[in-house]
């Protein structure tokens, strides 16, 4: 059964792997599925996922698939500070991320709106910026609310 695409709008997974001149092998479109479903896991916990939804594979042809998809654009890796790489998959929205300090949970955020004095840098040396990885740091409302005394 082929994983559903993250908008049904899109296409179907095995369509845009061949439109990155990819083949559409079983466990491509295993991590897609489980990225999909649960963003911003780390390769340990989409290894997992994977081996759940289809049995043996190697923790190498994961990695493979991983660092392939991302180098095609079709999922996203991020690393924030101090926590292993995760992934989402790109939908080309350039959004942010909500890390929490205590759990470690992350939420997508849109772009902040208005003044960014530091999204574009006033001096580039030469490059030509495209895109700004932001992340906010703090305590999601769970942590916050078991860290308030009754």
């Amino acid at each position: 059964m082929e994983p559903a695409s993250p908008d049904p709008g899109e296409q179907p997974w095995s369509i845009r792997l061949r439109a990155a001149g990819l083949r559409v092998t079983q466990p491509r479109l295993a991590v897609l599925d489980v990225v999909d479903s649960a963003p911003h896991l780390s390769a340990d916990q989409i290894t997992a996922g994977v081996r759940s939804a289809i049995g043996a594979v190697s923790t190498q042809a994961i990695y493979d698939a991983l660092n392939t998809l991302t180098e095609q654009g079709i999922l996203r890796r991020f690393e924030p500070a101090g926590s292993s790489m995760r992934f989402e998959v790109s939908v080309g929205d350039n959004h942010h991320h909500l890390v929490c300090r205590s759990c470690g949970s992350v939420r997508d955020v849109p772009c902040a709106l208005g003044s960014m004095p530091c999204a574009i840098p006033q001096e580039t040396e030469g490059f030509v910026v495209d895109e700004a990885e932001v992340t906010y740091w703090g305590l999601c409302a769970d942590c916050v609310s078991a860290s308030t005394p009754e």
